[in-house]
């Protein structure tokens, strides 16, 4: 997911170089709502991971 945000990270900042702004600022606002879901989704995986206390398997 952080992929996605950087991607249009690259774009928004392709976008402004050329002059396009409108479409900079609306890359801009994608990636930024993109990175902000991917942090919560990790906050939450990791709330979860160390509530369940599972191990990892010792082989």
């Amino acid at each position: 997911m952080f992929a996605w945000a950087l991607t249009f990270l690259v774009i928004a900042l392709i976008a402004a170089f050329l002059g396009f702004g409108g479409i900079a600022g609306t890359a801009i606002g994608i990636a930024k709502l993109i990175f902000v879901i991917a942090l919560v989704l990790f906050a939450v995986s990791l709330v979860y991971g160390l509530i369940s206390g599972r191990r990892p398997p010792t082989v």
